[in-house]
């Protein structure tokens, strides 16, 4: 037997360890303490046992997730759900389904290297999708953000039968997203005002000589009047990529407004000079100057993300605890655990 398939028939038939339902059942947690999501929003984790399928909660608000049962099992080829096997009791009601979960398989397909997707309408990041200021990386612990946050837009993707409600609900539309994590070449090489429009058609179809890659260049996506989906090779690192997103988002709006303010104080100063001591424009020894914001260049933020990286494990066991003694969270695996040491 070929070591290869040798080595998958051992996984597929040892059971999936419960730390990784729970989790899974934790990330969702920390991903509403942190704001990130909140009725809305969804993470997933591919499965460890077979590469083709994945799992994610049913269409339950993620601060609600508590359970295994909660918990469903998708193909990776189409999004559906995988039918209970014959000795599985199947639940007194259907559960009901995330209806973007499409999202979460077609980056799957694409890219084989990607475990775990966060999906989420965070308002930080929501003006980044709809205006022409495009999302960079504003201090050390953005580098998660990569050069550029490309922005895709569902528009020119819909079919006339669609609905056209901007949600990802067929395997289509979540192929046309998956595509825009990793954009064409010449889109990372163009400048100012050429490179935002280019990574705002992000997804427009397969070229050519379009090259299948098993992982994508690009890990956060925006989503035009949506949200942004994020991307990672773990739980872990996916949710530290939707947590780092935000902040970023904050920060950077905050700049933003403080730089704008700042220049227009700038320009009334000049304006009031305008008559007084003839000022006829040019910059002056001390005189005030308009600046921009000073975001991290390409090498700074591949350079930050690679040193943090190794020590993302400090701020996930915070969040773990915060969400432990938060009170309200509920995850069985916990209380199984806290059973154990009760009883010893």
């Amino acid at each position: 037997m070929a070591p290869d398939l040798s080595s998958r028939l051992k996984t597929a038939t040892t059971p999936i360890p419960s730390t990784f339902f729970s989790t899974l059942i934790t990330a969702n947690h920390i991903l509403h303490s942190q704001s990130i999501v909140d009725g809305y929003g969804h993470i997933s984790a591919r499965n460890p046992q077979d590469p083709t399928t994945f799992f994610l909660s049913r269409s339950l608000a993620p601060a609600l997730v508590s359970s295994r049962s909660d918990i469903l099992l998708y193909r990776v080829s189409d999004g559906e759900p995988v039918p209970p096997s014959h000795d599985t009791s199947p639940p007194a009601e259907p559960p009901k389904h995330y209806l973007e979960r499409y999202i979460h398989s077609a980056l799957y397909a694409r890219y084989p290297d990607i475990h775990a997707v966060v999906h989420a309408h965070s308002p930080a990041v929501l003006p980044f999708g709809i205006t022409s200021v495009p999302l960079r990386p504003t201090f050390h612990m953005a580098g998660v953000v990569g050069p550029q946050a490309p922005v895709f837009d569902i528009g020119p993707h819909y079919s006339n039968s669609d609905v056209h409600d901007l949600l990802v609900t067929s395997a289509r539309l979540g192929d046309a997203l998956a595509k825009g994590f990793n954009p064409e070449s010449w889109v990372g090489k163009a400048g100012g005002f050429l490179k935002s429009y280019a990574l705002a058609q992000v997804g427009m179809g397969k070229k050519d000589d379009e090259v299948d890659v098993p992982y994508p260049s690009h890990e956060v996506v925006l989503m035009r009047g949506h949200g942004f989906t994020a991307v990672g090779r773990g739980v872990e690192e996916a949710v530290y990529r939707a947590v780092y997103t935000v902040v970023n988002a904050q920060v950077q709006r905050d700049a933003v407004l403080m730089q704008g303010a700042w220049n227009t104080g700038v320009v009334g100063e000049r304006v009031g000079k305008v008559g007084k001591e003839g000022y006829q424009g040019g910059e002056k020894e001390g005189s005030t100057r308009m600046e921009g914001v000073r975001f991290l260049s390409e090498r700074e933020g591949k350079d930050a993300w690679e040193s943090n990286k190794g020590q993302m494990m400090r701020p996930w066991g915070l969040w773990v605890e915060e969400v432990k003694r938060a009170g309200w969270y509920k995850n069985g695996y916990w209380e199984k655990e806290q059973e154990g040491k009760t009883g010893s």
